[in-house]
């Protein structure tokens, strides 16, 4: 049946086009030109729709032939629907396959983690996954906290192959999968996390490890799952804040790297280049990610303080860089100042090596026409050799 779908589909000259693109920016080549993408928020999408006097189904990828897309299973480590604890106009709350409880409200745009069923160590130490071989996670729709629980909550979301086949032909498509930190922390909590490592570093690490195991199954199901189609793989691992790493970066090395490295391993066995998402400066890690052979790092977050045409400059062609451009900014500025900060991004583009994206994603504090202007900026700047009208800086 794979081999059915995948025959009958065929990328694009463009998705092709798109593909090399994207691929040389990761492999710090130049391609035709920067390759532009990224992540939106629903109020953002609605705001922009409306704006443009779209219809409510239009995709902001395929209006602006965004260079890549991705894709995300269900990594719930129980499958099953949510369940609606309280709901109301104000706030909806829910349970999820983490075994945790959400809520979800107008006033905050980001959801708020109220419970985690999974709070000492002997419930972390009992806690059982199910398969992450469960066809339910890619080939049927269904509840998933990853990809339903966001700035809306979404029922049933749509199956992942689905996803894959709808996008194959005119996106280059990655698949996701969270590293354990990330999946971790969704089942027994963050500042839990965090203590756990003090206290109890052995069961802790005991722990980590097999969710390391679940999430490794899940990137290997997904690349098995789509045939030969994936274009990439999105790491999911926010492990720092704006000041600083979240935890020692000792810590760090101990609990997660080994578990990233055989991700990463396991993509470069398929030949399958890997972005890896980090909020915040993550900086004193950077050297262990070149050293576990991460291709791409996401999303630079220009609010911690990071600047990608210094980094550029510091890591050269060891590290290629997916995002920094400050929502704030592109919120805030009017579009003469907007161009020149986008063009002096844009150095770091020269050599290849550089994606341009926000620092995180689109919040609805953008609006439609500088988004819009941004993304026209940098197609008619961003072809090789670069041009840009007088923002090149010294040194690049």
């Amino acid at each position: 049946m794979l081999e059915s779908v995948k025959m009958a589909l065929k990328q694009s000259e463009n998705c092709l086009k798109k593909l090399d693109r994207v691929r040389k920016a990761l492999n710090h080549q130049e391609p035709d030109r920067v390759p532009v993408s990224d992540f939106f928020w629903t109020d953002f999408l609605e705001k922009w729709r409306k704006h443009f006097n779209l219809p409510d189904d239009a995709d902001i990828y395929r209006y602006y032939d965004l260079d890549w897309r991705n894709i995300t299973p269900n990594m719930d480590p129980h499958i099953k629907d949510f369940e609606y604890l309280e709901q109301s106009p104000e706030k909806t709350v829910v349970r999820t396959g983490f075994e945790a409880e959400i809520m979800v409200s107008e006033s905050v745009t980001m959801p708020a983690f109220t419970k985690f069923h999974t709070d000492t160590v002997e419930k972390m130490e009992a806690f059982e996954f199910d398969d992450s071989a469960d066809p339910r996670r890619y080939y049927s729709a269904g509840d998933n906290q990853i990809v339903g629980v966001g700035d809306r909550i979404v029922r049933n979301s749509p199956a992942w192959i689905d996803q894959l086949n709808e996008n194959y032909e005119d996106f280059p498509v990655f698949g996701s999968v969270c590293e354990a930190m990330e999946e971790g922390w969704r089942i027994i909590g963050a500042e839990n996390l965090y203590m756990w490592m003090i206290l109890h570093p052995e069961e802790l690490e005991k722990f980590l490890t097999r969710v390391g195991e679940f999430v490794y199954r899940i990137c290997e199901e997904q690349i098995k799952a789509g045939n030969g189609m994936l274009s990439g793989m999105l790491i999911w691992g926010d492990v720092a804040y704006v000041n600083a790493m979240l935890f020692s970066p000792d810590h760090w090395r101990r609990f997660l790297k080994p578990t990233l490295a055989a991700l990463i391993e396991l993509c470069h066995k398929h030949d399958l280049p890997v972005i890896y998402h980090s909020c915040g400066n993550a900086t004193p890690i950077y050297e262990d990610l070149i050293d576990i052979g991460l291709d791409g790092y996401n999303p630079v977050e220009a609010k911690a303080g990071l600047d990608v045409v210094t980094l550029k400059k510091e890591y050269k062609d060891r590290l290629a860089f997916v995002g920094n451009m400050d929502v704030m900014e592109w919120a805030a500025l009017d579009k003469p100042e907007l161009k020149k900060y986008i063009l002096r991004k844009l150095n770091a583009a020269k050599g290849g090596g550089y994606i341009f994206q926000s620092d995180h994603s689109v919040p609805d504090s953008v609006s439609p026409e500088n988004y819009d202007y941004a993304v026209k900026l940098v197609r008619e700047y961003g072809n090789y050799p670069l041009n840009l009208n007088g923002e090149d800086i010294a040194g690049y």
